[in-house]
């Protein structure tokens, strides 16, 4: 594919593919681990500490389950 800004090539690659509404939606384990950190350094107490998560989907019902916001 041939860059019309710069007149080269373009790697196959390089160029991202067109993502869906889905994706839109999709949450990174490394977001989760962030925003599990935010909550812990800003809640009160351990208790209030994990109702934030839950309301915010950032822990599973199991320690073997996925939160809801990575299902």
């Amino acid at each position: 594919m041939t860059n019309q800004r710069y007149g080269g090539e373009v790697p196959a690659s390089a160029i991202p593919s067109q993502r869906s509404a889905a994706d839109a939606y999709r949450v990174t384990e490394d977001q989760v681990h962030r925003a599990r950190i935010v909550v812990a350094r800003n809640a009160e107490d351990s208790e209030d500490c994990r109702q934030l998560l839950d309301m915010l989907g950032l822990i599973g019902t199991s320690a073997d389950s996925l939160p809801p916001v990575r299902r």
